[in-house]
């Protein structure tokens, strides 16, 4: 633990519930995404609950003075931030509490932070959102072979004729068995979302979620192998790890059934797209990829030009005036932790090697 005169370690939230403070605290990201994430209403109740040692966000941890970064206690960031590793943690004495105002802390935070006396928090929960969102919005059109139909029409520019669906096993959202693949945050969304607004069959795949909470959850659980080879619809929600890297690879992607539909808005290296690729250009699977492997494809890749798979920008996660929701996540957690109160969303070191 950290121990210093001036700040000594204790635990999230301050010593004790429900006195309230003003810890200092300093934006670290890209200027330009505060005024998405903490639009005037956000700002407020962020300047409410904390004293910013500076006014912009920063986007290293060099450009505040020694005594700036000495005094900081609770670094907010987002999207664009330097590494948090022990360098840092050398020239912050006070710092306690990391609260991300985006999803994944992994992409700056060092793991042996989390060991230091340094709370953690992740606005995972909120950008699961619009994922979740986009994902049925994704199987409801992907079902509905909507992609390729509106392809079809729009270089017919005339009515559509029954040959247009000769070619699908099924069309319509109807009775559909879905699978999904990690109940991560997003999954957790998507099969609430599934069992509100469609009648359909889930089942669920997650080495870490007993048969109890899978059912408490709404869906059938079930090895891999069988979820892919009974789903209508696959759609992918678990994390990143080297354990999942290229999980969807030929053998499991040849269990799939012809015309299945496979949806992707986790990480682009959860499926091995050299495999996937015969199976989309010969019109056995179709595909919704948010992400690929590479990302982006190269430019002369064939799944740029097919009629039944749609490429989106990795643009699934909050977007726009959806940032918002980030932010306001993140104020909460510093009221919360100005507050005593513990913090709702925390990054567990126990959880670190199996989370995104």
């Amino acid at each position: 633990m950290r121990t210093t005169d001036e700040a000594p370690a204790r635990p999230a939230g301050g010593e004790s519930a429900g006195v309230t403070r003003r810890p200092r605290a300093l934006l670290a990201m890209n200027p330009a995404l505060t005024g998405e994430l903490f639009p005037p209403q956000v700002r407020g109740r962020l300047e409410e609950w904390a004293e910013l040692s500076l006014p912009e966000a920063v986007t290293d941890f060099q450009t505040p003075s020694p005594a700036t970064l000495a005094l900081v206690e609770v670094l907010v960031t987002g999207w664009g931030c330097a590494p948090i590793d022990a360098a840092l943690l050398a020239r912050t004495p006070r710092l306690r509490a990391v609260i991300h105002a985006a999803g994944t802390v992994k992409t700056f935070l060092h793991r042996d932070v989390l060991d230091h006396g340094v709370v953690v928090s992740s606005a995972a929960e909120a950008n699961a959102v619009p994922v979740a969102e986009f994902t049925l919005a994704a199987i409801v059109f992907g079902a509905k072979r909507a992609f390729s139909l509106s392809r079809v029409y729009t270089d017919r520019r005339t009515h559509r004729t029954p040959d247009d669906f000769d070619r699908y096993a099924w069309v319509g959202g109807h009775g559909l068995t879905v699978g999904v693949i990690g109940a991560s945050r997003t999954g957790r969304r998507v099969i609430e979302l599934l069992s509100r607004t469609l009648e359909a069959r889930i089942l669920l795949y997650d080495p870490y979620v007993d048969e109890a909470r899978a059912r408490a959850l709404g869906a059938e659980p079930c090895d891999l192998d069988t979820l892919l080879a009974g789903s209508d619809v696959v759609t992918v929600h678990a994390p990143a790890t080297p354990l999942t890297h290229r999980m969807l690879d030929a053998r499991r992607l040849a269990l799939m059934r012809p015309g299945a539909l496979l949806v992707n808005t986790a990480r682009g290296s959860l499926v091995d797209t050299q495999a996937l690729t015969p199976h989309l250009v010969s019109g056995r699977l179709d595909a919704v990829l948010d992400v690929t492997d590479p990302e982006p494809l190269p430019r002369d890749h064939p799944l740029w030009d097919l009629p039944n798979v749609f490429l989106t920008p990795h643009l699934a996660g909050a977007q726009g005036n959806e940032a918002a929701r980030l932010g306001a996540g993140a104020v909460e957690e510093l009221r919360r932790y100005a507050r005593g109160e513990p913090l709702r969303h925390p990054v567990r070191a126990a959880d670190w090697d199996r989370t995104a």
